[in-house]
């Protein structure tokens, strides 16, 4: 199957020069990607890749940037952090749809990773909750790369815990 996703890193000093880096990541198998570097310090690389599942994927891809930038930092996978626009693009409906479903159905419908005036949720547990529903049609490979992009995105933010945190939180927040 075919997985569509970005990942987006920070760049170390040392690899500023974005012909150099170019050529390494095609060289380190990254030639399924569009590459990005409008803002400095940092590069983009939006994927089409090949894979038996979104996991793998996913996998294959962050290694082979590794091999070609280790000191480059991941900053975010994506689609994981949406907007309801986003949300809306993603399934097929309009944002108005979605609004709707959140308006309607507060007590049921995932909660935000953050709220304010613009919310932003995970796009894997929205899917998970319309699948649920069973009233719309979502499209698999989406679904799946939602999900290991959600998943890539927590374990790099759990990492900066302290284990003291950990422990105290684990306990604390549901």
């Amino acid at each position: 199957m075919e997985y569509t996703f970005t990942l987006k890193y920070r760049l170390s000093d040392s690899d500023c020069d974005h012909e150099t880096l170019i050529g390494r990541l095609g060289a380190a198998g990254c030639d399924d990607a569009l590459i990005g570097v409008g803002q400095p310090g940092r590069i983009a690389l939006a994927f089409t890749r090949e894979a038996d599942s979104a996991h793998a994927a996913l996998m294959s891809a962050l290694k082979n940037v590794k091999s070609a930038i280790p000191s480059a930092a991941l900053v975010e996978a994506s689609p994981d952090f949406v907007g309801l626009t986003d949300v809306a693009d993603a399934i097929g409906v309009t944002r108005q749809n979605m609004r709707k479903l959140v308006l309607t159905n507060p007590d049921t419908f995932p909660s935000p990773v953050h709220e304010g005036s613009t919310a932003i949720w995970h796009l894997a547990e929205v899917m998970d909750w319309l699948k649920a529903k069973g009233t719309y049609q979502l499209e698999q490979a989406v679904h799946e790369i939602a999900e290991t992009t959600m998943q890539v995105n927590l374990s790099k933010e759990a990492q900066r815990l302290t284990p003291r945190a950990e422990r105290e939180l684990r306990a604390l927040v549901k």
